[in-house]
């Protein structure tokens, strides 16, 4: 295969390499063309529409439930519908929208072309994933028509195994979802390791890879941890063995030392790719290279290998023993170390920087706010003294919702706005764009500050009624609520408008020095036509660290 070498002092195609080919959804038409299409930018498209959905109906549940709540006593759900109302909330947004959207959207639409690759190194299992993935929905959504579940997204036992809810169907819901996650991180780990283009070492990759290539090792080792809890939650459910139920012999606190095992080094599947989509968007809108490649890059794997061993700091009261409390404590303090030097470097990499404040970047800012704040409360609950007072209140429910979600989300709406030229050829109404990103920013404020203050106050979470002391907080927490499904509502419409009457963007709207601008918008249906060699990268991270800083002094 010949070599396409692209020189960082020539100018690149102003159409993109690949323009003169039909892009990806020209290429094929037809909707088995869709159905069984192996093009990883194809089935990116597919999960988009899908994660879109699911995150719409999570965010159902979430505005039924803070209506609920918006008085003391009942408004106009009884308890046990509001119980299984939080459940599938919280089942919906994990594994439905948080877990997968980055991923297996911007993940699968950009990996292979930032590594030169004309598509992931195995395009029928990416497919599979996807089918296992609506399988694992359809699933969730059956239980969810046949009676749901009363338990929490957490499942936590002896509860859980005599619930007379669909417990069993929703355990072997997120047991398939797990498969597709798995499947997913096998593909991304093996592109990276066998796909990346001539020059391309690991110290040239974009860092939006380093970010996947950590999280696919978190899925691939923690994931089949939760599977095999839920799968023994479920044959408990079904055929009453007691393997978590006290009154026969069985051990509760067992089940939580295995989903927490789990599900903290989740909270970074969760927010990792985040790092990633912030970490190209800063370099891109400040026009500089990052403070310090390496510093970013490692700080992932980092976060990927301590997250393993944190789980304990949410069993402060159930039992562990002083030693082992502080051990958790410790460690859960050291992964914040790993996540202060991305901040620190990625607020360095603006310093004399020439800074674009387009959406993208105004997400930034959002991220960077709640990811500070939320990471703070979270030094202070890894604190045995102080999470004992905070433990299973409204505390705990802020402090999640500003790492997980509202991470997650401003990261999943700054990737969605960055690579929309990218993905679709167009530019959306960057005014409605700032105007909606605000509007997120403050609804979500008002939905979860208030909760800090709630929980501090002593409300329990998961509660159906409060004392009329608590009543304002919540008004104010319903309120941003509302708003903030409104501003994520007009997000969605601005790109949806903008998908049909949208200007024609060029192959580098932004003026980024990342891979993936140098092909055309949309990109051609096998990304490049011939093999590129990045021996002389357009991608400034190709650069030594010493290079680049020379460079962006000289500018």
């Amino acid at each position: 295969m010949s070599q396409a070498t692209i020189d960082a002092d020539a100018r690149p195609d102003p159409l993109g390499v690949g323009a003169e080919h039909p892009d990806y959804l020209r290429a094929d038409s037809g909707l088995r063309s869709w159905l069984l299409t192996k093009d990883h930018k194809r089935i990116a498209l597919m999960y988009y529409v899908s994660v879109v959905l699911f995150l719409g109906l999570g965010g159902i549940f979430a505005l039924v439930l803070r209506t609920e709540l918006l008085t003391p006593e009942q408004t106009f759900i009884d308890a046990n519908t509001y119980n299984q109302m939080f459940t599938l909330h919280g089942v919906t947004m994990v594994w439905l929208f948080l877990i997968p959207s980055i991923p297996t959207i911007f993940g699968n639409f950009v990996l292979p072309i930032m590594l030169g690759a004309k598509d992931l190194a195995f395009p029928r299992i990416n497919l599979a994933s996807y089918y296992v993935f609506l399988l694992s929905a359809i699933i969730l959504l059956g239980a969810m028509l046949a009676g749901g579940a009363d338990t929490g997204w957490t499942f936590y036992v002896p509860y859980s195994t005599t619930s007379p809810t669909a417990v069993t169907w929703m355990g072997i819901g997120i047991f398939v979802n797990g498969i597709s996650s798995i499947m997913t991180a096998v593909n991304f780990i093996v592109s990276t390791h066998t796909l990346r283009a001539k020059g391309l070492n690991w110290h040239r990759m974009p860092l939006f890879v380093w970010a996947l290539y950590g999280t696919s090792i978190i899925i691939l080792f923690a994931t089949p941890v939760l599977g095999m809890s839920l799968i023994l939650v479920a044959l408990d459910h079904s055929f009453g063995l007691g393997l978590f139920d006290p009154r026969y012999g069985g051990d509760p606190v067992l089940y939580q030392h295995l989903f927490w095992f789990y599900s903290h080094p989740a909270v970074y599947i969760m927010v990792l790719p985040t790092f990633g989509v912030i970490s190209e968007i800063v370099c891109s809108f400040s026009h500089n290279p990052p403070a310090s490649y390496r510093a970013i890059a490692y700080s992932s794997l980092g976060i990927a290998f301590v997250g393993f061993f944190t789980w304990g700091h949410h069993m402060f009261v159930a039992g562990l023993s002083e030693f082992d409390a502080g051990v958790f404590g410790a460690l859960s303090m050291f992964v914040a170390i790993f996540s202060a030097i991305k901040v620190f470097t990625w607020v360095a990499t603006l310093r004399g920087g020439s800074i674009s404040f387009a959406t993208p970047m105004l997400y930034f800012l959002w991220f960077l706010f709640l990811f500070v704040f939320g990471g703070m409360t979270g030094v202070a609950v890894a604190t045995q003294s102080l999470d004992v007072h905070w433990h299973d209140t409204y505390f705990v429910v802020a402090h999640f919702h500003f790492i997980m979600v509202g991470g997650t989300l401003t990261g999943f709406l700054a990737a969605a706005h960055y690579w929309f030229p990218k993905m679709f050829g167009r530019l959306y109404d960057e005014r409605v764009g700032l105007l909606t990103s605000v509007a997120v920013f403050i609804g979500f404020v008002f939905t979860f500050l208030p909760q800090f203050l709630l929980g501090n106050a002593g409300m329990p979470r998961r509660y159906f009624t409060y004392p009329e002391r608590y009543q304002w907080l919540n008004v104010l927490s319903t309120g941003g609520a509302w708003l903030l499904g409104v501003g994520l509502l007009l997000a969605l419409l601005n790109l949806i408008v903008a998908l049909k009457w949208g200007k024609r963007a060029g192959p580098n709207p932004w003026g980024s020095r990342s891979f993936e601008w140098i092909t055309a918008s949309p990109p051609s249906k096998h990304n490049f036509e011939e093999t590129p060699d990045i021996a002389r990268s357009a991608y400034e991270y190709s650069l030594s660290e010493e290079v680049a800083h020379e460079r962006a002094k000289a500018r």
